[in-house]
């Protein structure tokens, strides 16, 4: 039974809504586009679904070298895909990083739908963010504004085991990941080492610890006590809730939704 990719995601603006692709391209620091701007404090540090769940409804869509961001009273505005804008430097967890403000407008029409004063910045391509190296091992690897890893893969099999365990269906998009496979055992993603998907190649370093961001219904911005609750009783180790496994790229190429999943090494068991 060979695993296959079945969906991909992006997601330009951290804690904002998704984008689902048919091919992607993905460079040196992971899927093109995937988290490049970010909401920041006045202080500079990422604002997230942990404190304003409502970023959720937040619908991004790109065209060209644009990106058009829509809230749900339906005002939308444009911004640039470009590396140019005032140097700021920002927070995102223990990183920090040389960013590119986004302007007046963009920060106030986030300051107006969340209530509170922020900035939009972007990621440039000259800015470097060292993936924890601990795991990803190579000075080389990158990340943007993602939490710690380029890419992160989810199995269907996992996640219809969770939902009969909840005895209610949940969509993937609760999990925000980047790649989905299908065609393969609940979990099977736990026990890979190394894989490959068409050009790419990729290290599973570290499974992913989930945080309350899974308890946010995506549709409807609205926070309740599931998946942790469930995933707890079954997916629970050293303190942490694991669902999902973190992937490093090894190099830059193109993916696209059907190509096949191989596994060119299994974890060893301890």
């Amino acid at each position: 039974m060979t695993p296959i990719l079945s969906e991909i995601h992006i997601y330009p603006i951290k804690s904002c809504g998704g984008i689902s692709l048919q091919t992607v391209e993905v460079g040196p620091k992971g899927p093109h586009l995937d988290r490049r701007w970010m909401l920041v404090s006045e202080e500079g540090r990422f604002i997230s679904q942990r404190e304003h769940p409502s970023l959720a409804l937040v619908a991004v869509r790109h065209e060209k070298q644009h990106l058009f961001i829509k809230i749900p009273t339906g005002d939308e505005i444009k911004i640039p895909i470009s590396n140019e804008g005032p140097d700021v430097n920002v927070t995102v967890w223990k990183s920090d990083v040389l960013a590119k403000d986004q302007g007046n407008e963009a920060a106030q029409f986030f300051s107006d739908y969340l209530g509170r004063t922020c900035r939009l910045v972007f990621f440039p391509d000259q800015s470097k963010r060292q993936v924890d190296q601990q795991y990803a091992k190579n000075p080389n690897d990158e990340v943007g504004f993602a939490d710690g890893f380029p890419f992160l893969l989810i199995s269907e099999g996992s996640l219809d085991t969770l939902c009969r365990k909840m005895g209610t269906p949940l969509l993937m998009n609760r999990f925000r990941p980047n790649l989905v496979v299908t065609n393969c055992e609940a979990f099977a993603e736990d026990t890979w080492h190394t894989i490959k998907i068409g050009p790419i190649s990729f290290l599973v370093a570290k499974p992913c610890s989930r945080c309350t961001v899974t308890t946010i219904d995506q549709e409807t911005g609205i926070k309740g006590v599931e998946p942790l609750q469930t995933l707890a009783t079954f997916r629970k180790e050293d303190k942490k809730i694991l669902f999902g496994q973190n992937l490093v790229h090894e190099n830059s190429g193109f993916l696209k939704v059907g190509l096949p999943v191989e596994v060119l090494c299994q974890k060893e068991h301890e």
